[in-house]
């Protein structure tokens, strides 16, 4: 059923995100275009005209990094706070099944985001002379050689440090969804003034997570945990490991938080 509920999930979002990212990669190439033919020019309209079609992929860009948080918000209130609330609450899915079917498509579409954002500043700063230049160049050979350098000397294990990465910001992605989530559905388990609550707190998530981070960060076992004489990749293996497991427990709070209230205390009235 959870698959069948993320089928459902993409087909709806996918109606707006898909043409976003079209529009931001539409506009990159304009943004391209105007670059090397617009804003040089020493005629006033042309560019203008650049001007313009630089400041609509920047705004492109912008709004299509916070139309994902808001497509994101938007389809966990209106499917369980709002009167489709109704009708989802009683599929024969568990609130696990449907809150994990809204994390994983919304992670997966902060990671889309991403990679197109990326892509659309590739696309508008692309210039085939430059890339040849720069690959060609001495400083990119010295580059590679410094890179080598640091690989063979402190033991640089490539693979593990991207795979290290991509599930910490699989995490902080689910982490963030589970924050709103978790804010919303304590909001709307009051009679009144749900919004409003649900933006309060998710504020006070925030203070409380920050009040806690600090009080731990400055303890004594805090601080011996990073004073264990490692160094190179066993340092930064061990930080990422502190990292990840920090999110992994803010993450099963948020669950935690949001799954009991949906079951327990959502007040659809």
């Amino acid at each position: 059923m959870l698959r069948k509920l993320m089928k459902h999930e993409f087909r709806a979002t996918a109606r707006i995100m898909g043409p976003l990212f079209l529009i931001v990669l539409v506009l990159a190439l304009a943004a391209n275009l105007a670059i090397r033919f617009l804003l040089d020019s020493d005629v006033f309209l042309p560019n203008l005209l650049g001007g313009l079609l630089m400041a609509a992929f920047i705004i492109g860009m912008a709004s299509l990094a916070i139309m994902s948080i808001v497509l994101m918000v938007n389809r966990f209130r209106t499917n369980l706070m709002g009167d489709e609330g109704y009708v989802t609450l009683t599929l024969p899915v568990s609130s696990h099944q449907i809150v994990w079917s809204k994390i994983i498509v919304s992670t997966v579409w902060f990671i889309a985001t991403g990679i197109v954002e990326a892509l659309a500043m590739l696309v508008c700063f692309f210039d085939l002379d430059i890339m040849r230049n720069i690959f060609n160049s001495y400083y990119f050979h010295q580059a590679l050689q410094a890179l080598h350098e640091l690989v063979k000397r402190y033991g640089l294990n490539v693979p593990a440090i991207a795979i290290e990465l991509i599930v910490f910001c699989l995490l902080s992605c689910a982490v963030l969804c589970l924050e709103f989530y978790a804010a919303m559905a304590v909001g709307h388990s009051f009679a009144n003034h749900k919004g409003a609550l649900s933006v309060l707190f998710f504020f006070v998530f925030q203070f409380a997570l920050q009040f806690i981070s600090g009080l731990l960060f400055n303890t004594d076992q805090f601080q011996n945990m990073f004073d264990t004489g490692m160094e190179g990749m066993g340092a930064f293996h061990q930080m990422m490991a502190i990292f990840i497991g920090t999110e992994l427990i803010i993450g099963a709070v948020y669950y935690v938080i949001t799954t009991l209230t949906l079951k327990k205390r959502l007040n659809l009235q």
